[in-house]
């Protein structure tokens, strides 16, 4: 027996959730991640981390998973479903918080979003809101983390601004592109999470998260075909809309077109750090955009030197 804690992951399976799980077992945190089918999760695992089966859809299936343990990481997301994405998340909310409290879990880390709350934020944004009060309703204390854009290769907006600064020369870019948001780097936003095992706290809370820099959708895509060293021109146009945008980005992008089209409609609302409390509370210095835009770009041509 040990008295480390242990942690139950969801999300393993995920980009956030993938990263994180190395990033758990090179602290040597004992893992128990909560896969769907085990057999088709086919990432390797540590000696830290065993993998069982469970669905935060069906509540009877959480129970075993949730014995002894001490921190839950709540990363789950619906938007890949068939159904309404917002009514999934409510459901999987329900029960996993639901379960955590009749397990006795001490704490639920939760990846949110940011957006102030309001009538006209859209339907992605507002589920993220809604699953973290969901949450705390169950009575575990739960820490919230809200960021917007994630900076690194393989996270879906990354992808979905790399592939249309690649693809296009020439861009007519909606009003959308303006709109302020602050881009957190992947290992940024690793740092936090895994920082927020062991933070002191005595109830609720949830902090604001960012990068350095407050800027616009049109910044990061001039930003990263200038670091490419390519040459492109941005056309502003008033009448593509979200809705319109999102149907665009599944003829020139590689994203699963469901999700591309649910995270674009997102972009009409202002994603910006109103918070710095967690710029007090955690030792993290986040970098700037244009650092974890090169630190991204390192990794994928890493990644290219590396395939044969």
């Amino acid at each position: 027996m040990t008295d480390k804690p242990l942690v139950l992951l969801t999300g393993a399976s995920g980009y956030v959730g993938g990263k994180l799980l190395t990033r758990l077992e090179r602290d040597g945190v004992r893992t128990r991640c909560l896969v769907r089918d085990p057999a088709n999760f086919h990432r390797p695992v540590g000696a830290t981390t065993e993998v069982v089966a469970g669905d935060a859809m069906k509540r009877s299936s959480l129970d075993a998973a949730m014995q002894g343990v001490t921190h839950a990481y709540y990363l789950i997301h619906s938007m890949e479903g068939d159904e309404s994405f917002e009514n999934a998340d409510r459901e999987a909310a329900t029960n996993f918080g639901a379960a955590a409290r009749e397990a006795g879990v001490q704490r639920i880390i939760y990846l949110g979003g940011l957006g102030a709350k309001g009538a006209d934020l859209s339907p992605h944004l507002r589920s993220r809101h809604e699953v973290g009060d969901i949450l705390r309703e169950s009575g575990v204390p739960v820490l919230e983390f809200r960021a917007a854009v994630v900076i690194g290769r393989g996270s879906i907006s990354y992808e979905m601004i790399r592939a249309l600064v690649n693809r296009l020369p020439v861009m007519i870019t909606p009003k959308w592109v303006s709109v302020p948001t602050q881009p957190i780097a992947v290992t940024d936003l690793l740092q936090y999470l895994s920082a927020a095992l062991n933070i002191p706290m005595d109830a609720s809370t949830n902090y604001e998260i960012g990068g350095a820099d407050q800027v616009t959708y049109g910044e990061i895509m001039r930003s990263y075909a200038r670091l490419r060293g390519l040459s492109r021109m941005m056309v502003p146009v008033p009448v593509l809309t979200p809705g319109l945008s999102s149907l665009w980005l599944e003829f020139i992008t590689p994203v699963q077109a469901k999700v591309g089209r649910k995270l674009i409609e997102s972009i009409e609302n202002p994603t910006v750090v109103t918070d710095t409390r967690a710029l007090h509370d955690f030792d993290v210095k986040p970098v700037t955009m244009e650092q974890a835009l090169r630190d991204a770009i390192a990794e994928e041509e890493s990644a290219s030197d590396r395939t044969p």
